[in-house]
């Protein structure tokens, strides 16, 4: 009896010193916890806020891709926030989604066209209103040196693949490459061939993820490959979109139980995105499910919830408030050390 009680104590005090520990991360090393470890954590399902987290409720608050925005998705507790890269004329790595700047500043003409000095006097709109901000077209350095310490970034790169080395490059001389997560989309062998090489020339110390998409993947054997290729922790599933009129009721091939079973085995964690695209049909890479449904049409548990019962502990949305909202208010929340733990869900009304 004395050496069980002693065994309860050593496990309590140890514990209490990994709590402590936890406490004391930063809160990108508490979410890279997350990130790193999928099958500890697969009560807890992470948002991704897509080109930063500027919308709210079907409206944009922040320009895209803008470090306003990335205040406001780190507020909101939002674990990953997505932005877009491209290269300026004089070669710096710009944050910038098109390749055009009129949509999204008060500029016009190519990113490509312009140096980093003459992008900086072009300043950021809010689609929608079209009201200009202060702020002007950030840097990489500039939008990394902004998440530092404070939250994961996925980068999604708008140029060619051996360009990924320079990214990383700017993340390594800031002191954060594991904090960043860089992908590509993977569908047949010649393809991870080609990646693999790229990847395993920059080293390691980064987060690389596969993007796998149901119209030239259907068999989950093919992600089980990719994983163990790259040694993932997340890979990103497309279900896209069978027509306007339609909804998803099995989130395709890739959302399948064998999927999860595949997740599992391979400590990773299945990535869904909900957020929109332009002049497509509401959740074009989600069946259909996307933030269309759950906020303007107030489903959220037929969008949030449908893609946490197939497997996903990571969203990415355009949305992220109403998606903490809800994953919070129905369990699939795990506070962190510097937050307040939520009522039981069982007492809590839920979000429809």
């Amino acid at each position: 009896m004395r050496t069980i009680w002693l065994s309860l104590l050593l496990s309590a005090a140890l514990a209490a010193s990994i709590g402590e520990a936890s406490a004391g991360e930063t809160r990108a090393g508490q979410i890279l916890d997350r990130f790193e470890h999928a099958n500890q954590w697969r009560d807890h399902v992470m948002v991704a806020a897509h080109r930063a987290g500027g919308m709210q409720a079907g409206k944009t608050l922040y320009p895209e891709n803008s470090i306003a925005a990335v205040e406001a998705s780190i507020a909101l507790g939002a674990e990953i926030v997505e932005v877009d890269v491209r290269r300026s004329k004089d070669g710096d790595f710009v944050v910038m989604h098109d390749s055009w700047l009129d949509r999204t500043t008060t500029c016009k003409g190519e990113v490509a066209e312009r140096t980093v000095a003459e992008l900086k006097a072009c300043r950021l709109v809010v689609e929608g209103t079209g009201a200009v901000t202060d702020e002007t077209v950030s840097t990489l350095r500039e939008m990394l040196t902004a998440t530092r310490g404070r939250i994961l970034i996925n980068i999604d790169n708008k140029l060619d693949v051996e360009s990924l080395a320079g990214i990383i490059a700017v993340a390594r001389d800031l002191g954060m490459a594991d904090q960043v997560i860089v992908k590509e989309n993977l569908w047949n062998a010649e393809r991870i061939a080609k990646v693999k090489a790229a990847m395993d020339a920059i080293g390691a110390g980064f987060q690389f993820m596969p993007i796998v998409a149901d119209d030239a993947v259907r068999d989950a054997g093919f992600a089980e490959k990719v994983g163990r290729a790259f040694s993932v922790r997340a890979i990103e599933l497309i279900n896209w979109r069978a027509g306007a009129e339609t909804l998803t009721e099995t989130g395709g091939p890739l959302f399948s139980p064998r999927m999860r079973a595949v997740a599992v085995r391979g400590d990773w964690h299945i990535w869904a995105d909900t957020y929109a695209i332009a002049n497509k049909p509401g959740g074009f890479l989600a069946g259909g499910r996307g933030d269309e449904l759950a906020v303007q049409a107030s489903l959220p548990r037929e969008t949030y919830g449908f893609w946490v019962e197939r497997g996903a502990t990571i969203i990415q949305t355009d949305e992220p408030k109403a998606a903490i909202g809800w994953l919070a208010a129905n369990g699939f929340r795990v506070p962190y050390a510097d937050e307040a733990r939520p009522a039981d869900p069982a007492s809590t009304a839920s979000i429809n």
